[in-house]
């Protein structure tokens, strides 16, 4: 695959990355061996940009596969936001990825500036690795408008990762218009890689829709990768094969027709609103989270546009 720029931070990238999001414990679970595998299936089709985060518990994966390629580019984010947390989750990257350095350290999940300056001690730590040489790039993952339109104001943040689909499913504080919005505002300053394409799964059946919005953003310049989770090699074949121009139609087809269940994260809060959305009575609470009857469940994802949290997903 041809590589661009991501912003101005002098890396790289494939247009399509590598979420490793579903290969780890949360998701498929798959066997180290099958893991690697399937992330060395990436590298022969041309992807060099591979994302991950502390939450996911994939740096094993990782380390196997840069053993041999040295060079490619990883994400990695966390939730810590002191200076020392952050510190620890940068240094359990490091080690768990075999790596001196990551190439991109996020703060995981932002929502405005105001979170921002009330994290500013992790800020300052993502700053000291720079210039340490143990972070190539920093920035904030986001699944809000504002953040995005607030991370313009640092100039700190080199790369924003913000939650954008054709639906806008996820979206916190407005549409996929606004957030379009948002980071035209800051793409001159920021380089952007895109989340959750597939609205975390919930748009699959729809996969060749998500995928052309996807394309023209990036062809359009407003995003330089997409990040898009992949548990198979019909799966990296079909997005890298999509984005290079070749004809995808009879595989897309094939991938939408794949077995789904509903998977719940274990950060559900038991806000109920899924319960109150499920008109097939599938969802239900039990020691304040949520859980499925997976007899009732038809995977319509339509809970999922009511969760706050983003944990439900199609898988």
């Amino acid at each position: 695959m041809k590589r661009s720029p991501l912003g101005k931070t002098g890396i790289d990238v494939t247009p399509v990355c590598f979420g490793t999001l579903p290969i780890g414990p949360l998701q498929k679970n798959l066997s180290l061996k099958d893991g690697v595998a399937l992330l060395e299936h990436a590298v022969e089709r041309g992807i060099n940009f591979f994302d991950t985060a502390k939450l996911y518990r994939t740096y094993p994966y990782l380390k196997e596969l840069l053993k041999k390629h040295p060079d490619l580019i990883v994400c990695s984010r966390s939730y810590d936001y002191s200076y020392d947390g952050l510190m620890d989750s940068l240094e359990e990257a490091l080690r768990g990825t075999g790596r001196d350095y990551i190439d991109l350290f996020l703060l995981h999940e932002q929502e405005s500036e105001h979170t921002f300056r009330g994290h500013w001690d992790a800020v300052e730590a993502l700053l000291k690795a720079k210039e340490q040489g143990k972070i190539r790039a920093t920035g904030i993952s986001t699944h809000r408008v504002r953040a995005v339109k607030d991370s313009g104001k640092i100039d700190s943040f080199d790369v924003v990762f913000p939650m954008i689909n054709k639906d806008g499913l996820g979206i916190e504080d407005g549409t996929a218009r606004d957030m379009l919005g948002a980071i035209r505002s800051v793409r001159d300053k920021k380089g952007i890689y895109a989340m959750k394409i597939f609205g975390g799964g919930n748009l699959i059946g729809q996969n060749r829709a998500c995928l052309d919005y996807a394309k023209r953003l990036f062809e359009e310049g407003l995003i330089d990768s997409a990040a898009i989770g992949m548990r198979s090699v019909r799966e990296i074949d079909a997005n890298v094969d999509f984005f290079e121009g070749l004809e995808v139609g009879k595989t897309l087809e094939e991938l939408r027709k794949e077995p789904r269940e509903l998977f719940i994260e274990d950060w559900c809060e038991g806000c109920g609103r899924c319960v109150a959305r499920c008109h097939q009575n599938a969802l239900y609470l039990k020691d304040k989270k949520a859980h499925v009857d997976r007899k009732r469940c038809l995977t319509c994802g339509y809970c999922s546009s009511v969760c706050p949290q983003f944990c439900l997903k199609i898988i």
